[in-house]
């Protein structure tokens, strides 16, 4: 990581994970998830993640759409508002 120029190599998608926004948490461990492929799924937030992680509102996460149901995904990583940042000035992210 370089420090002056302020970038970091953050985790990107594989394959089958695809940057998504928080835009309303539905209770419990979901959220509703509006994905850079143009849809909106039903986030599920993973039991690893439901109490070391704090996912609210406008956060950017990675999300893994289900095989067998599309319009469900697994939310696997949240980006802090400065790595966010820096997705969206790479043009990753609106």
């Amino acid at each position: 990581m370089s420090e002056e120029s302020g970038r970091k190599n953050l985790r990107m998608p594989n394959d089958d994970e695809v940057f998504a926004v928080v835009t309303e948490h539905l209770g419990g461990n979901h959220v509703r998830l509006r994905c850079v492929d143009g849809e909106t799924r039903m986030g599920r937030i993973p039991g690893r993640m439901k109490y070391r992680t704090w996912i609210s509102e406008g956060d950017v996460v990675l999300a893994e759409p289900w095989d067998w149901q599309d319009e469900k995904a697994n939310v696997e990583w949240r980006y802090d508002d400065e790595d966010a940042d820096q997705l969206r000035r790479e043009g990753h992210i609106q």
